[in-house]
């Protein structure tokens, strides 16, 4: 057991911004993240999060896991069994103990992500072999000595410095530790490594073949075998340059509830999704399901109208009230008091306007709040329902490994408290080259160049983020 203690200090945050305060603490140190929200409403949704120099980590990957600890010493094993990795990452959370403070924001816990692959180590199927170019770590997350809290209603900050010591040990913090971030907080720095595309756009599959796919997946919902399912198809361009000015322009034309750049070393993932995987918090769990998209015009009054079309629309509504089941069905696993709070509200974003509900289930006394996170995982919105059948049907007919794509990136603390965005709207940098995806609700009626369309749609914001990088 590692217990923590905090050293903290306040400043006023009215002339310093998240991306201005990660781009100087990201050059010192490797491995930071940033999590923000442009969702102000409630008080919870107003903090932006950095974290740097890790002290801890825990990797699961291809049933391997690997655990570095803040003494230095470190375990390497492999999985009996894969789903024991719901434990043995629990037990890994376990082992810290932070000090009880007042604080009503995130202090300290675990930064870092699952990819849709992760799904191997909560269900039994099987998910096709990584791609090479897009492999990454299935599980990883750290544990961080810093991390700056930023209050956005307040104009505040919150600068966190905490100590990792066994029981008996001195308590020895990095010296002028916390004196050093406050510099590095106050004398911010702009990017000066301009981005640039240096390809065209390419893709894992053509638009004949995709059609082939949602007409294949048709014929599968026709059949009785799903009653949704959810193909996707995969882009890429290669750039040269800083990848960070294109999260920077993308938080700005696409702002989400979930914004966030996580630095894996030799990878980069980045994205602005509007939809959380799930949020656990002591013993009440929510998710808000998105299904059902139209385009934004780009005039109020139209969009207005559209938004009163995508409600009656009967496609776009079966669609929705199926996933909401799912969501009901999947929390069930390990709750009680399951009930949908807010049915089919309409949403807009840049450049789509989504149909959200809210469910939330209680979670029954004894439960891991981890194995509920896997038995919601992944979203139905990525994968349709039922989720068994439809992921071996996209296992079968995608060409590439999803990755990062439709699995979940975020925070948890110690107790297993959970926040996580689905990974949507997502970008995953690897060897100077940008990957990025989308993916259409397919049912028995859907018009298969509407689900065409709907590709181009999800993704116009990203594209858009990196045609606007190159002027900044």
């Amino acid at each position: 057991m590692y217990k923590i203690k905090t050293r903290s200090k306040r400043l006023l945050a009215d002339t310093l911004t998240p991306v201005s305060i990660f781009l100087r603490l990201r050059d010192q140190y490797k491995y930071s993240v940033i999590l923000e929200s442009a969702d102000y409403h409630a008080m919870q949704n107003s903090f932006s999060y950095i974290a740097c120099d890790p002290i801890a980590s825990i990797v699961i990957d291809n049933g391997e896991v690997k655990t570095e600890y803040p003494d230095g010493t470190s375990e390497e094993f492999r999985l009996e069994n894969r789903k024991d990795a719901v434990k043995t990452l629990r037990d890994f959370a376990a082992k810290f103990e932070p000090e009880a403070t007042e604080h009503g924001f995130i202090t300290n816990g675990l930064f870092g992500h699952m990819t849709y692959d992760s799904v191997e180590y909560f269900e039994d199927i099987e998910i096709q072999e990584k791609s090479e170019e897009t492999a990454i770590p299935s599980l990883i997350y750290r544990v961080y000595r810093y991390v700056v809290a930023v209050n956005h209603f307040k104009d505040e900050l919150h600068i966190l410095e905490h100590s990792y010591f066994k029981k008996g040990q001195e308590v020895k913090p990095v010296e002028n530790g916390l004196e050093t971030i406050e510099l590095f907080v106050n004398t911010p720095k702009l990017s000066h490594r301009q981005f640039k595309a240096t390809s065209e756009e390419q893709s894992n599959l053509n638009d004949e073949e995709m059609r082939e796919i949602i007409e294949t997946c048709k014929k599968h919902c026709h059949r009785g075998d799903v009653f949704q399912i959810v193909p996707s198809r995969r882009f890429s361009k290669t750039f040269e340059g800083d990848d960070f000015n294109v999260y920077r322009a993308l938080r700005s034309i696409n702002p989400s509830p979930y914004l966030f750049y996580f630095d894996g070393g030799d990878y980069h993932i980045f994205g602005s999704s509007p939809e959380k995987q799930i949020h656990i918090q002591d013993d009440m769990a929510e998710i808000h399901p998105i299904a059902g998209t139209f385009r934004r015009s780009g005039d109020d009054e139209r969009d207005a109208e559209l938004a009163k079309q995508l409600d009656a629309d009967p496609k776009e509504s079966a669609e929705h009230v199926m996933l909401v089941d799912l969501a009901r069905n999947d929390l069930s696993r390990s709750s009680d008091k399951v009930k949908v709070e807010v049915f089919k509200e309409v949403q807009f974003y840049s450049h789509v306007i989504h149909l959200v509900s809210k469910v939330t289930g209680r979670m029954t006394p004894g439960t891991n709040p981890l194995q509920l996170v896997a038995d919601t995982f992944p979203a139905g919105t990525l994968s349709g329902a039922p989720k068994h059948m439809a992921m071996s049907i996209i296992n079968r007919l995608e060409p590439t490994n999803r990755s990062i794509y439709g699995g979940a990136i975020g925070f948890m603390d110690f107790k297993g408290n959970f926040n996580h965005a689905i990974a949507i709207r997502t970008f995953l940098s690897k060897n100077n080259t940008l990957f990025y995806q989308a993916g259409m609700g397919v049912v028995d009626k859907s018009n298969t160049e509407s689900e065409m369309a709907e590709v181009g749609n999800k993704l116009g914001a990203l594209r858009d983020a990196m045609k606007r990088a190159e002027e900044l």
